[in-house]
């Protein structure tokens, strides 16, 4: 887990003074982002007493922390129930059920806000026999980007970085690497960014206005906040495949939209994004991208 590697994008942008980097998080177990989150949330539940071999640990997912949890769960041992929207792709489903999770649907038109609801009364009937993870209010969801993820990208950039461009689903890796990024250097600029309509094509990230804010999301740490068309990030997928050879999800195409937009506004500049997942889970998006 962790220490993935800083990729240099170098032909679908190129800048003789501004370079864009993405953190490869899919190189890890689970296979996404979210396997630090849920590592350090587990971590810290079994450390206090909170998670025991008793306990189910139950939470709400649109699937990437679920496979993280699933394939730790297995790895320790420990059961793991998930509530996710049943438009989860057919690939996220698989892996959770080859992982030995527990699924419980709910409503595709909820999504994971509704996922969420279900969850707590879940928990709520049988508080005997789930730990509630909660990674959306959870604060060792953040923390774990605070501590490991945000001191991988200092020593990687030599503490060169100069903006932080990271999608808000969430919240965690914006607001873990936010904070301690803006305690090694103030001047680092944190630019968040959200799908631009409630309805979009950008599993995992939230539209903020309409959605259930995470407990842990702190907006006033951004120094900037843009919308992302989720349209216009799945047309990158393609030249990211063609001009970089990585095969990304939309969510880390959509990162590195934000990211170009970033570097389009400045002079000179060392900038990081995240792509949180590669395109292994998105066969059904990928067929009307590469058809």
């Amino acid at each position: 887990m962790g220490n993935t590697p800083l990729f240099k994008i170098n032909r679908v942008f190129s800048h003789p003074a501004v370079d864009i980097y993405a953190k490869l998080e899919w190189m890890q177990l689970g296979g996404s982002v979210k396997t630090r989150p849920a590592f350090n949330i587990i971590e810290n539940a079994l450390d206090s007493g909170e998670l025991t071999e008793d306990k189910i640990l139950l939470d709400a997912s649109s699937g990437n922390t679920a496979i993280s949890y699933a394939a730790i769960g297995a790895a320790l041992g420990l059961r793991v129930t998930i509530c996710l929207p049943e438009n989860a792709s057919k690939e996220r489903i698989r892996i959770l059920r080859a992982h030995g999770a527990e699924l419980v649907f709910t409503s595709m038109f909820g999504g994971t806000d509704e996922a969420q609801q279900v969850a707590k009364e879940l928990v709520s009937q049988y508080p005997e026999k789930y730990y509630y993870a909660d990674q959306y209010n959870n604060p060792n969801n953040w923390k774990a980007h605070y501590k490991y993820t945000a001191e991988e990208i200092i020593r990687q950039t030599d503490g060169a970085i100069t903006h932080l461009v990271v999608g808000l689903g969430t919240s965690g890796t914006a607001m873990g690497l936010g904070k301690r990024l803006k305690e090694f250097n103030p001047e680092i600029q944190l630019v968040t960014l959200q799908p631009d309509v409630a309805l979009h094509n950008l599993e995992g990230w939230k539209h903020m206005e309409t959605a259930l804010v995470p407990g842990i999301y702190q907006p006033e740490i951004a120094d900037e906040s843009l919308e992302i068309d989720s349209e216009e990030a799945l047309r990158l997928v393609k030249d990211i495949a063609l001009k970089e050879g990585l095969m990304v999800s939309p969510s880390s195409a959509a990162n590195l939209v934000g990211a170009i937009k970033v570097a389009q506004q400045i002079n000179s500049g060392t900038i990081v994004t995240v792509f949180p997942d590669s395109s292994e889970k998105y066969s059904e998006v990928l067929k009307t991208i590469f058809e």
